[in-house]
């Protein structure tokens, strides 16, 4: 079977001619400088109106190289680039997508009450850090009880090593993890296992090295308006529907062309767009009617304004942009309770954390229309009364809640093992999607830093940036403890996120590895079952301090009960909510807690019944 996206930009393939095609409005004339099998030649590219500039050479094939050179000067890259194998500062090649064999021609997706996401980054996944060396870990993944893959951003970046924010050339899987074709198997190897794939895409900024758009369509962007990173993208000024194509055109491109189940869309609070339909709903648009009509295809979107009708359904129940959005508003409470963290962003949950946890838990997001102080009162979030647990995603550590940490440790370095396990029931057992990432599931000893591999000048700025950035933090006060923060230009810092593999095996890694399979075990046989036909909105009350009760009713009549005690005191008394079933099935319980007794600390217990109002 042959999978390709068809685009107006880049280098297309077609009946033995290439087509390329370059946006630049702002260049005066543009060169196709090509490398190929019978040598080289600088040819001039026909401009026509709205700014693009296109040559049609016969007789090329796959594995030509070529640049563009931009008014007789500089030559850049091919920004819709499908390969970049020297890296984003040198020369594009032609790729035949319909080159690639795949096998899985009968795979339609998983419906997305069964996800299970697993967070990965491809270089630190694995000792050899490539696509090919991923595959050889699904099998783990599958008998762990994982039905997804969540592989960080691979758009190509500068250097050999990077988190994948920062990438410049949004097409190319960057070459230090491989060839298009290698991701591809990845993907195809993925679904052979049962497993979806999806692929973390950045919409809202380029990175600070490798991106040319600038010399010769600075039309791409709006300097009017800021992002952390710089001028934010033009998606709703003069010529910015090219633009929106752009992007609109790559989020088919990766479900298209290499099978991915679905995208998760970084930071969207950060993409300025006042347009009407923005970007996020135009681009889940073209995929609801292009692929999304033959297979099940995910849309995920990482939202800080917690604005839910990114996440409301359809008269049929299924969503009408995202799927779902990452809750930190389940992370932060929790890892107040597990650790006793109250700085930064934490401070906003620390007067009352389980009840930001249980609201979290029964409701989706803790803010919803509150003002938050973090963010100086400013009201945040929208109501979630009509959603249900499936448009939310939660976790207790991701790539963010790891790496921007400033020594990258993870939540099991400084957490109450005993809260923690709580922490994981509450996770693996509630309605809503888990995440896990990497390495999470047998504490894993290896921190996640930031990383980069950034020119000399660049990197210096970044490495003092980023001890800056802490500088605010008692921890962090004195300048000499600042220099302790691992330099993310090293090479030692991207090695040391790497996982070890032994671990999984060994000690107490073993003893959480054994506790993540057996919950997600009873997810899939007691839980997942009942999530295709519906839920309500859960209930909650806070019983005392440290007392959770949460109740869910699914579509089928099932009722999922848990009674909590969130405190390292003994003897809680947590009693059943008004209106529930007290015969109830245990499914799981912590600490020896127990049915109808006092809770003893960190303890808790999860009960199933058919029985409900």
């Amino acid at each position: 079977m042959k999978r390709l996206h068809r685009m107006p930009f880049g280098a297309e393939l077609d009946e033995g001619n290439v087509r390329f095609s370059l946006w630049a409005p702002g260049a005066r004339s543009v060169e196709l400088d090509l490398t190929h099998e019978r040598g080289r030649a600088s040819l001039p590219m026909t401009a026509s109106t709205g700014g693009w500039h296109r040559a049609v050479i016969q007789g090329i094939e796959a594995g030509a190289t070529y640049q563009y050179r931009i008014d007789d000067g500089i030559c850049v890259p091919d920004p819709a680039s499908r390969w970049n194998p020297k890296d984003v500062h040198a020369a594009s090649m032609v790729v035949d997508p319909a080159a690639f064999p795949w096998p899985d021609q009968d795979w339609k997706g998983r419906p997305w009450d069964e996800a299970v996401i697993y967070e990965l980054h491809i270089g630190t996944f694995t000792p050899a850090g490539t696509f090919n060396a991923a595959i050889e870990r699904l099998d783990y993944l599958v008998r762990l009880g994982v039905t997804a893959i969540e592989v960080m951003p691979v758009a190509d970046f500068p250097g050999k090593r990077n988190w994948g924010y920062d990438g410049v050339l949004p097409y190319a899987p960057d070459a230090a993890y491989g060839s298009p074709d290698d991701l591809k198997s990845l993907v195809a190897a993925a679904h052979a296992r049962g497993l979806m794939a999806f692929l973390d895409v950045v919409y809202n900024h380029f990175g600070p090295e490798g991106n040319y758009l600038g010399e010769y369509a600075p039309q791409f962007f709006d300097t009017e308006r800021k992002t952390p990173w710089g001028a934010a993208l033009n998606f709703d000024g003069p010529d910015s529907r090219t633009v929106r194509d752009f992007f609109i055109h790559n989020a088919l491109y990766w479900i298209n062309e290499f099978n991915f189940d679905g995208l998760r869309l970084d930071a969207i609070h950060a993409i300025a767009d006042n347009s009407q339909p923005d970007i996020v709903e135009e681009i889940a648009a073209a995929v609801r009617a292009g692929p999304g009509r033959e297979r099940h295809v995910h849309l995920i979107v990482e939202n800080d304004r917690n604005q839910a009708r990114y996440l409301t359904r359809d008269e049929a129940g299924q969503p009408a942009v995202a799927n779902a959005q990452w809750n930190d508003d389940f992370h932060h409470p929790m890892r107040i309770i597990a650790t006793g963290e109250r700085d930064g962003y934490f401070a906003d949950y620390a007067d009352r954390p389980v009840w930001w946890l249980g609201r979290a838990l029964a409701e989706g997001f803790g803010f919803q229309g509150e003002p938050s102080s973090y963010r100086k009162g400013a009201l945040r979030g929208e109501r979630t009364t009509s959603l249900p647990p499936g448009a939310f995603i939660n976790f207790l550590q991701t790539h963010d809640q790891v790496g921007n940490r400033a020594m990258g440790d993870r939540v099991a370095a400084s957490a109450d093992a005993r809260a923690l396990k709580l922490g994981v029931a509450c996770l693996l057992l509630a309605p809503a999607v888990p995440m896990l990432f990497m390495g999470e599931e047998f504490a894993a000893s290896s921190p996640f830093q930031f990383f980069c591999d950034f020119a000399p000048e660049l990197a210096a700025a970044v490495r003092e940036g980023r001890r800056e950035e802490f500088a605010g933090f008692a921890q962090f006060s004195d300048p000499a403890v600042r220099d302790s923060i691992p330099d993310p230009g090293a090479e030692a810092t991207f090695l040391a996120s790497k996982l070890d593999w032994t671990e999984p095996v060994l000690g107490v890694h073993a003893e959480w590895h054994a506790l993540y399979a057996d919950l997600l075990r009873v997810r899939r046989l007691k839980i997942v079952p009942h999530l295709a036909s519906g839920s309500r909105r859960g209930r909650f009350e806070v019983i005392g301090d440290s007392g959770l009760a949460l109740d869910w009713v699914f579509g089928d009549g099932t009722a999922l009960h848990l009674r909590a005690n969130l405190s390292a005191l003994d003897g809680v008394q947590v009693t059943h909510a008004p209106g529930t079933c007290i015969h109830s099935t245990a499914i799981h319980s912590t600490a020896g807690a127990a049915p109808g007794r006092e809770m003893p600390a960190w303890g808790a217990v999860w009960t199933l019944d058919a029985a409900h109002d």
